[in-house]
């Protein structure tokens, strides 16, 4: 079984705005990055799209280890997505869940492979971390130039 190691990171300038995604992806084959943007976002839309887009290019036989330094994400597909499914995507105050297009999409990709989830401090001097986090920036940024 293969291992990849990936870092993602979203951004918005401001928030909700111009947003954009950063995907570190390393793996026996080397290393690489995706970047993406929308004109029209919130941060954590572009945190939950990093993640998607991470994850959909991971074979299912992979062990994935994803870095991300959002709480939301982490803490809703590892812990507060089972509750909400329970209760028809509800929250727990019986609201519809928010961005729930791409929980069910990151729930489902989650599902096809061996996924770890870490949390990593922003902005802690972490270098992958860091990278993706510029990265995610100047893709939001490029988004404002276009308007």
């Amino acid at each position: 079984m293969s291992e990849v190691l990936v870092w993602t990171d979203g951004s918005c300038i401001p928030n909700p705005g111009p947003g954009g995604w950063a995907v570190l992806r390393r793996d026996e084959n080397g290393e690489s990055v995706t970047v993406g943007s929308e004109a029209n976002s919130t941060n954590n839309r572009m945190e939950l799209t990093a993640a998607i887009c991470a994850l959909k290019e991971i074979s299912s036989s992979a062990d994935v280890h994803v870095h991300t330094d959002s709480n939301y994400v982490k803490q809703g597909i590892t812990a507060w997505i089972k509750t909400w499914k329970r209760k028809n995507w509800l929250n727990s105050s019986g609201k519809a869940v928010k961005n729930i297009d791409l929980w069910r999409e990151l729930d489902a990709l989650n599902s096809r492979a061996n996924v770890t989830w870490h949390w990593v401090k922003a902005h802690a001097g972490h270098e992958e971390n860091e990278q993706v986090d510029r990265l995610a920036r100047e893709a939001a940024r490029e988004q404002v130039q276009y308007e």
